[in-house]
């Protein structure tokens, strides 16, 4: 599928990790009846119904455990193949100083971190393998609470994502609670400094890929790709669900359809184009930060991609207070706990559509979406927002993207919940 990219975006080097044609987007009927079917209260006008839809992020590339960071990846590795990379340092991947007197060196290893059950570490053991490259990942035992919850904590060490790392070739070193880079030790650097005197050149490449300054990139790209498929579908998403993590995902789709939004405003008037802005909104799956630290993250990645993207102003173009929409109800007691609401919620998606959610991201965010359907607090904010912007195309059904960003390889983990 050819997209309609602005020059910028389209001129970043990218490296192909997913499949030619788009991961699919594909209607939920079931779920739509069913939550189009709880009681609502009486009303002097008809209540619109609303139509949910997913995008397969877990089915969008070849390699291991599809999922939403090879999106990311894809613009970080034409500078991991780089002879002289510029954002391998550690630990923000900041711009060399001085590129042109960096030592020609290609890296040979690529250094993630992550929580036990990290999705994102595997991808880039598999992105490792599909470079021809080495991995070394980091599983930090106390980021979240997955493991402490665990029944079985020697099950939940070695399986899931563990034990594709393992059969990937990762070099996998387990560490304790308390020495992540955002506590008092920092076992990072020791290890680069490790690979460097054994004769490798290590990349390092931080959790989620978002503190990379290309991570939002891919996201952006996406947001050109759902558009895309709105055409072909016939039904354009006034919001978008996804999860918010480290929170470039989120803040890159912000950044992709603020430059949307930009282009189609200046492209003659089609059916549709005076609605209401889609509006992208992040479930938060960690309570461990306070909301408002979340979305300054997210607010400092989107304008981060938007002008990578070509967004001239995003530092003006995008703000917090109209563009950044992060709820935190849903994230539970901690990160990667399965939480009882979370659980009925993957179960109804189970039992409805055949639908096969994970317990630390894509559970808790359609959690999320069914409050939003259930509660009434869609049809609320869509109303509250079509009378600001006029009556327009307010009328018929709204439709709600749900992104599947992948994980279900964690679930062998929470084998003993049942």
């Amino acid at each position: 599928m050819a997209l309609s990219l602005p020059e910028a975006l389209a001129k970043l080097p990218r490296h192909p990790l997913l499949y030619s044609h788009p991961s699919p987007i594909h209607p939920l009927p079931a779920l739509t009846s069913y939550l189009n079917n709880t009681p609502s209260t009486p009303s002097s006008k008809p209540t619109p119904q609303i139509r949910l839809f997913a995008k397969r992020e877990d089915q969008s590339s070849l390699l291991a455990c599809s999922g939403n960071k090879y999106r990311k990846l894809e613009y970080i590795v034409p500078d991991i193949l780089s002879p002289q990379p510029l954002y391998s340092s550690y630990p923000n991947n900041t711009p060399h100083p001085n590129p042109t007197t960096q030592p020609t060196a290609k890296p040979t290893t690529l250094v993630t971190e992550g929580a036990v059950q990290s999705n994102h570490t595997i991808q880039v053991s598999s992105l490792a393998n599909h470079l021809n490259l080495t991995s070394l990942v980091l599983l930090h035992k106390g980021t979240g609470g997955g493991l402490t919850a665990a029944h079985d904590k020697t099950s939940f060490l070695r399986t899931g994502n563990p034990q594709i790392a393992h059969l990937l070739g990762a070099d996998v070193r387990v560490l304790e609670p308390g020495s992540t880079n955002g506590g008092q030790i920092d076992t990072v650097e020791p290890v680069l400094a490790e690979l460097r005197a054994a004769g490798k050149t290590p990349y390092w490449i931080p959790s989620g890929a978002s503190l990379h300054p290309l991570g939002g990139v891919g996201y952006a790209r996406c947001a050109f790709e759902i558009a895309a498929q709105e055409k072909q579908l016939g039904a354009r998403f006034d919001y978008i669900f996804v999860a918010c993590g480290s929170g470039s995902t989120v803040g890159g789709l912000i950044a992709g359809f603020k430059m949307l939004e930009r282009m189609e405003s200046s492209s003659p008037p089609q059916k549709g184009n005076n609605k209401p802005p889609r509006k992208i909104i992040g479930i938060i799956n960690s309570p461990t930060k306070p909301q408002t630290w979340h979305e300054e993250r997210v607010l400092r990645f989107a304008r981060q991609a938007g002008t990578l993207i070509g967004l001239e102003d995003a530092a003006q173009a995008i703000t917090l207070e109209e563009d950044v929409h992060l709820d935190g109800r849903f994230a539970g007691a901690a990160y990667g706990v399965l939480d009882e609401d979370t659980k009925a919620a993957m179960e109804i998606a189970a039992r409805k559509e055949a639908l096969i959610l994970d317990p630390v991201y894509t559970g808790k965010v359609l959690r999320g979406v069914m409050e939003w359907v259930e509660g009434g607090e869609l049809v609320g904010d869509w109303e509250g927002r079509v009378g600001v912007a006029g009556d327009g195309d307010g009328e018929g059904p709204l439709n709600a993207l749900f992104i599947h960003t992948g994980g279900q390889a964690a679930l062998a983990a929470y084998a003993d919940i049942e």
